[in-house]
């Protein structure tokens, strides 16, 4: 089953619906999916501006079954992926969806490096995460081409191709009845005590042509992503946050080194950062990418390497949040923009931990852009973040391993969605 056209009936009796899942990405379509196995009786419509669904930070990841190595313990993030890593291995057996379960080293390279190492391994000791600590001679052992001064093992971390698992997870809601519209963008959110009203503009079958379409929902699920404080916006609740962007920036390696590493390497992060460093990933197509960085994005959606939007510009220049956060990261966020635009200097994060690479080794490879939640006081939001109204339910930030947590997050936001206790406003059936 390919999903490339809405399959939504567009007459006004059929643009009623019990839930209505705004966002294409994998947590919008792994709630769509499991609220429908816990309502068969219910009519879902997930909702997509794109012409496929995980256009945007599903389908611009580095596809990692993320073990949870660097969250705080009892966060929602170190649950999640917990749970998540064991949620979406089975999926994928149950699918038929390739994995391989690589392993992860993160690579200590001097003596702070060696300190951090220490606490992160402690923090995976809290987690409950197996992992083993290597010296010199082991991490030579096992990576030839790895430089360091010791290293975490973390065996059970894996990759996969997340939109592959969006797909399938989208053709799992469809068979059990739910119907998804692409090309369907949300315009006006509009709630009243009984009922939210969903205005949208779809692109006609035919040509470039927009037309108008609304739907009716008894409550609404958002799941927005780089969209997320918009959509809050349009039914004006109250929060203090709004969606920064940053762009991740990736190469690949030439072919000739797609065995240059057994493992994913990642170099131990600085705990005062909240960006893991530039890492060497083994994909699930054979290929080795490096990366990412993280840089300012003025662009929401924009993965080439000049974008520009004005909306989202004017946006953040008007945010406190966006000054606080960036005069806090100067330093880096200046090193970080230097290096994005100097290969050298972006080879040399890596040449740490792996000297042999040279800069005619790394080729070009689509960006992904992070989603990231900011306060008002400029701090960023580190766990996930929702906001409620009464017949509403935003997922506002979804950080870093939201793609390894999909399942239980879903299955987390139907029990929310359950505890309301809605009283019946329409009849739909």
């Amino acid at each position: 089953m390919t999903l490339t056209t809405s399959n939504v009936a567009t007459g006004t009796d059929n643009n009623h619906y019990d839930y209505i899942i705004i966002g294409g990405g994998i947590v919008g379509v792994s709630t769509a999916w499991q609220l429908q196995q816990r309502e068969p009786a219910k009519r879902i419509l997930l909702i997509e501006k794109e012409s496929k669904l995980s256009q945007h930070q599903t389908g611009h990841n580095s596809g990692v079954i993320h073990a949870g190595v660097y969250y705080e313990p009892g966060s929602m993030k170190a649950n999640f992926c917990k749970a998540g890593v064991a949620a979406t291995k089975a999926f994928c057996a149950k699918h038929d969806i390739p994995v391989e379960n690589c392993g992860k080293l993160l690579v200590a390279t001097n003596a702070l490096e060696l300190q951090r190492m220490q606490a992160l391994y402690k923090r995976c000791s809290d987690n409950g995460i197996e992992v083993e600590l290597l010296d010199a001679t082991g991490l030579a052992e096992k990576e030839p081409h790895i430089t360091g001064l010791g290293a975490i093992l973390v065996p059970s971390t894996s990759i996969v191709d997340y939109s592959l698992v969006t797909e399938k997870m989208a053709e799992a809601f469809c068979a059990l009845g739910g119907e998804i519209a692409l090309e369907t963008e949300v315009t006006h959110l509009i709630e009243s005590s009984e009922q939210i009203n969903v205005q949208c503009q779809q692109q006609a079958l035919l040509g470039h042509s927009f037309k108008g379409l609304n739907y009716v929902t008894k409550f609404l699920i958002t799941c927005s992503g780089l969209m997320a404080d918009r959509v809050t916006k349009m039914l004006n609740i109250d929060t203090e946050f709004q969606i920064i962007p940053y762009r991740g920036e990736y190469y690949r390696l030439q072919p000739q080194y797609n065995n240059i590493v057994n493992h994913l390497i990642y170099p131990i992060p600085d705990p005062e950062l909240p960006f893991l460093g530039v890492h060497l990933t083994r994909m699930i197509d054979g290929s080795v990418t490096v990366g990412p960085n993280a840089v300012q994005g003025w662009k929401r959606e924009g993965y080439g390497k000049v974008n520009i939007n004005l909306r989202d510009i004017s946006d953040m220049l008007k945010f406190p949040g966006f000054w606080r956060v960036s005069a806090k990261n100067l330093k880096t966020g200046l090193i970080e923009t230097k290096n994005s635009w100097w290969k050298p200097g972006y080879l040399k994060l890596v040449n740490k931990y792996c000297p042999a690479l040279k800069v005619s080794d790394l080729e070009n490879y689509p960006a992904g852009i992070r989603a990231q939640a900011v306060l008002k006081d400029g701090s960023l939001v580190h766990d996930f973040l929702f906001a409620e109204s009464p017949r509403s339910l935003h997922v506002c930030n979804a950080p870093s391993p939201a793609a390894t947590s999909a399942i239980p997050i879903g299955d987390y936001i139907c029990n929310k969605v359950h505890n309301k206790n809605l009283r019946p406003a329409l009849d739909v059936n």
